[in-house]
């Protein structure tokens, strides 16, 4: 399916820039609006930030090359925060006091946007939110907003398809005990937390549940405990980088004989889900979320030929496919009306305009709701089947992913249990 990075990054940052106003025809002029973030571009988190952006620099190309916003050319100001969530606050404090932009975005994930949303606040600014799980439960911010189809119950959301699986597989299967292994970084705790829901309605008792640090790099030790306890389930919340060493301990401790029916990798990156599944194609079948919605074939559309022949890794070049439609949204809102090239975005309007309408983009309608979530959650599960290989045409278009969640946009059918799968 479409990079998940590049999507929520083009998504977020033109619904933010288009309350402050309309894309002009005529060449822009006069002082630049500036869009400050940070972003993973080394590190965990790079495979995700570069793609993420790509997207946003994509998308300031073409609006300059369209006479800009308000009149007046966009400018990006970025810098690494290495997938280091403590390097986050002085970055943004950099952005807003030194370099004054005038908007700001989060990076990509909940990790390294969590820690910039109290400076923010301080600021006052609105704030989109990249990926981020549930970073304003506590603060409860009036101007962020999440670009995350989740909903109103976001840390439940995540595995909700999961577990209705289960739970329709439970009786046949004989399922009755779950292993939850859960790395202890923000974004997989409050992902956790949801599971632990989830796995009471479904009826299945814990036979593990233990945190390890984001800074682990040997999980055979965790794989081992987890095998002790024999569950018929496990449920792993890891983040990107442990995601490839769970999935290779699995393989290399367990091998093809172990009976354990799924793995619900809740924060499994592009190059986790498409890199290590080619490793050993008929081993990997287990399930992902994706937004659910109308997609639209954006491949197709006028200037994604030449986005993708720019955009370098594979993972680059799935970060394009999403921006045309994104920006295709004409609304304005918010703004202070004088000369051409001197109007400028009014922070004070931005929020309550987001909060206020609808916004029509390649993935469906979005409305946002309380915490800045959206209204409705909209996710689906899926699971990787039958992957022939590691090229792009392996992947290329949600190729090998069978959609099974939920019921109204289903595609296939779950192959359980693991043990089942001949390799």
């Amino acid at each position: 399916m479409f990079g998940k990075a590049a999507q929520w990054s083009a998504l977020a940052i033109t619904m933010l820039l288009l309350s402050t106003g309309a894309v002009m025809a005529e060449a822009p002029s006069g002082p630049p609006i500036t869009i400050g973030f940070s972003m993973p571009l080394t590190g965990g988190l790079a495979v995700n930030g570069t793609s993420g952006l790509l997207a946003m620099q994509i998308w300031a190309a073409d609006t300059n090359k369209k006479g800009g916003l308000l009149g007046r050319p966009v400018k990006l100001i970025y810098y690494d925060d290495q997938s280091n969530p403590s390097l986050v606050p002085g970055i943004y404090t950099k952005l807003l006091d030194v370099d004054k932009v005038d908007l700001v975005v989060s990076a990509y994930g909940t990790n390294v946007t969590a820690p910039a949303l109290p400076v923010v606040i301080q600021h006052n600014k609105t704030f989109m939110g990249l990926f981020a799980m549930d970073v304003n439960e506590e603060f409860r911010y009036p101007k962020y907003f999440s670009m995350l189809p989740v909903g109103p119950d976001p840390r439940a959301a995540i595995s909700e398809g999961f577990f209705e699986i289960v739970k329709a597989n439970k009786d046949k299967l004989g399922l009755k005990t779950i292993a939850l292994a859960v790395d202890d970084g923000e974004a997989t705790r409050n992902t956790a937390d949801g599971a632990r829901v989830n796995l009471k309605k479904a009826g299945l008792n814990v036979v593990y549940d233990k945190t390890y640090p984001p800074t682990t790099t040997d999980f055979t030790p965790i794989i081992r405990a987890i095998q002790a306890t024999n569950p018929d389930i496990v449920y792993i919340a890891s983040y990107s980088p442990d995601s490839v060493g769970l999935i290779r301990a699995a393989i290399a401790r367990a091998g093809p004989q172990h009976q354990n029916l799924l793995r619900h990798d809740d924060r499994a990156s592009e190059h986790v889900d498409q890199d290590l599944v080619g490793t050993d194609p008929q081993r990997h079948h287990y399930l992902r979320f994706l937004v659910a919605g109308p997609y639209v074939a954006v491949s197709r559309r006028d200037g994604i030929p030449r986005a993708l022949s720019g955009a370098g890794s594979r993972q680059g070049r799935r970060s394009a496919r999403l921006l045309p439609g994104a920006l295709g949204l004409r609304r304005s809102a918010g703004r202070r009306r004088g000369r051409r090239g001197s109007e400028e975005p009014r922070p004070d309007k931005i929020a309550d305009y987001i909060r206020s309408h609808t916004f029509k983009t390649v993935v469906g309608d979005v409305e946002f709701g309380e915490k800045g979530e959206w209204k409705k959650a909209r996710l689906m599960t899926v699971q990787f089947q039958n992957i022939a290989g590691t090229s792009i045409d392996d992947f290329r278009d949600g190729k090998g992913e069978v959609l099974l969640w939920p019921d109204e946009y289903k595609a296939g059918e779950a192959i359980l249990p693991y043990s089942s799968v001949k390799h």
